[in-house]
């Protein structure tokens, strides 16, 4: 399978991508969404590569890559009744919501604000700048993906 583009949101105050380098990989839990989940399920594959995205902050930005490392398994916080994701619906032998392993990459010297990409007019096609359009994992077309690297400047490697 050809390797597929996307890009993750995260509030920077709940996991930011300094979490992640600080991490080095992270279990993508706590979606609750079916278009994701079937995405995860049936799309992202080992490999893939990741825009990770700061949103619902003063200034939302693309500020650096990821990859997928594992693939999509069961999300445990689905099963547990104290997590902020529970859900009381999902069965053990029928896992309701995936999840995905990601890690760190790189860093963007500059990060690339959404609204940047929303007065591009190359970006007029991306999920990202659709009104409506909220889904917290989207894919990205390779253009897209490369243009914004591009804007980014010279990722700097984890240390």
């Amino acid at each position: 399978m050809p390797k597929r583009y996307w890009l993750f949101k995260s509030e920077p105050s709940a996991y930011s991508l300094e979490d992640l380098e600080r991490d080095t990989s992270t279990f993508w839990d706590g979606i609750r969404n079916y278009q994701v989940r079937n995405s995860f399920r049936d799309d992202v594959q080992r490999g893939d590569a990741v825009l990770f995205y700061h949103s619902s902050c003063k200034v939302p930005a693309a500020v650096g890559l990821a990859k997928v490392i594992g693939l999509a398994e069961p999300d445990p916080t689905q099963f547990d009744a104290k997590a902020k994701y529970y859900d009381a619906g999902s069965k053990r032998d029928d896992p309701r919501w995936l999840g995905v392993t990601i890690e760190f990459v790189s860093r963007f010297p500059r990060p690339v604000p959404l609204e940047e990409l929303k007065s591009d007019e190359r970006f007029d096609t991306m999920l990202l700048v659709q009104r409506g359009q909220r889904l917290s994992v989207q894919p990205v077309e390779k253009a897209h993906f490369d243009a914004i690297v591009k804007m980014g400047g010279k990722a700097t490697k984890k240390s």
